[in-house]
């Protein structure tokens, strides 16, 4: 992905002029930067008190939008897991991807009505932003908790015979069930240690039955045996079993508890699968609020079906699948408020620096990134004369109250940088 600077300059006779100097001065001759003006409409200007505050205001706000566009990229690259490279072509805005949007940026006028003041505009964006914020902790914090548990279960399912589940290992007849005298214990034997197993395990207590051991299951590392003996001798045979190294496991066999289990498990997992696979063609977003309310109605069956499926069908379905969705939707609804936001400031700020009647022409410059430096001479060149007291200390400390700037982003023109680089990782 890339960076843009979107700054702004006081028209001159006209505002095509301003621009026709910019182009002049930063493409005719040496390329650094390719530019477009950024069109930002006839808004409610206010009084100068109000546009001081909403300067400090909006900066916060800035950062806040900022942080959860990139929290809601980063949770579908989390989400897509193997499918990481996909991650980009998920990310859109209002259904193109993120530098069309920026580059031809038009102002929502449903969303955000001019007729508004400035403060009530700002106000919408930031109820709109929290509101996706909440959702998406929200549903990360049940993905999260979902993920742990299938987790633990697949422990249990696929690790050690010291630790995993033996229900899908053991049947009926290896036990002698409804006695009221005996009873059969499951035991982990080393495969090293099988000879000693064979010629101890009747020894280990009083009352074991005579070559009642078998070897029901084995991994790579042990085997599985179970021996019956007498109730009342338990504790002796566990207590010398240890010592010999072999390890009883805490089981009893319930063939009721075991059959619900098995059988609720294939209900869930058909139902998650017919609410995941259903709704929306591959590659569509809707942003209706029906679909927001239809992709929160689906979304804990889709995390609980995302984590189980197989790899082959992993990639396919997650990506048109609900969870998906929502992250697509909410992240195209966070990013345009971002850029909204990116407008809200431009205006503010040019109207305090250049002052009335509005008279500025806002551009769009995306950076050769070997030419940084250069470019910001030549704007710096072009511009000091906005401002010849910032210009001659470039280098030093400033803080001008009300305007929240610091030395790193305070320009004798107006400034503000738009890194589209969301992700931790590089796709």
């Amino acid at each position: 992905m890339t960076e843009f600077w979107l700054i702004s300059a006081p028209g001159e006779k006209t505002c095509q002029q301003t621009w026709d100097k910019m182009m002049a001065a930063t493409t005719r001759t040496n390329n650094l930067s390719v530019n477009h003006k950024f069109s930002i409409p006839d808004l409610k200007v206010g009084t100068l008190d109000v546009l001081v505050g909403l300067s400090d205001e909006l900066a916060k706000l800035d950062s806040f939008v900022e942080s959860v566009v990139k929290k809601v990229a980063q949770y579908m690259a989390d989400v897509l897991e193997d499918s990481r490279d996909k991650v980009q072509e998920n990310l859109l805005a209002n259904g193109v991807d993120l530098i069309t949007y920026i580059t031809r940026f038009q102002w929502d006028m449903a969303k955000y009505p001019i007729k508004q003041s400035l403060k009530n505009i700002s106000e919408i964006i930031s109820k709109q932003v929290t509101q996706i914020d909440n959702d998406l902790k929200a549903r990360a914090s049940a993905y999260n908790n979902l993920k742990g548990n299938l987790q633990n279960l697949e422990r249990k399912n696929a690790g050690s015979l010291l630790t995993r589940s033996l229900a899908d290992i053991v049947k009926k007849e290896n036990f002698v069930l409804d006695s009221e005298y005996l009873i059969t214990l499951l035991v982990v034997v080393p495969k090293t240690s099988y000879p000693d197993w064979q010629k101890t395990y009747e020894t280990l207590a009083e009352m074991v039955v005579p070559r009642s051991s078998n070897l029901l299951f084995e991994d790579s590392d042990s085997g599985l045996f179970s021996v019956t003996l007498f109730r009342k001798a338990i504790d002796d045979f566990k207590h010398k079993a240890r010592e010999n190294k072999f390890t009883v496991r805490d089981f009893q066999y319930n063939e009721e508890e075991m059959k619900a289990d098995k059988e609720e498990m294939t209900r869930l997992s058909t139902d998650k699968k017919k609410q995941f696979v259903s709704g929306g063609s591959k590659g569509e977003v809707s942003q209706s609020p029906s679909d927001l309310k239809q992709c929160s109605h689906v979304f804990f069956a889709s995390c609980i079906l995302l984590l189980s499926l197989p790899l082959e069908l992993h990639s396919d379905l997650v990506r048109n699948g609900p969870l998906v969705r929502w992250l697509k939707v909410n992240f195209s609804e966070a990013f345009i408020a971002w850029i909204h936001i990116k407008a809200l400031r431009v205006f503010v700020e040019s109207v305090l620096r250049y002052g009335l009647p509005v008279n500025f022409q806002a551009m769009l410059l995306q950076p050769n990134k070997k030419t940084m430096k250069k470019l910001r001479e030549v704007l710096n060149d072009l511009y000091k004369h906005l401002d010849s007291s910032a210009a001659a200390i470039m280098d030093t400390a400033m803080d001008i109250p009300g305007l929240n700037l610091s030395q790193q982003e305070y320009y004798p023109y107006v400034y503000y940088k738009i890194d589209c680089n969301l992700l931790d990782f590089k796709v």
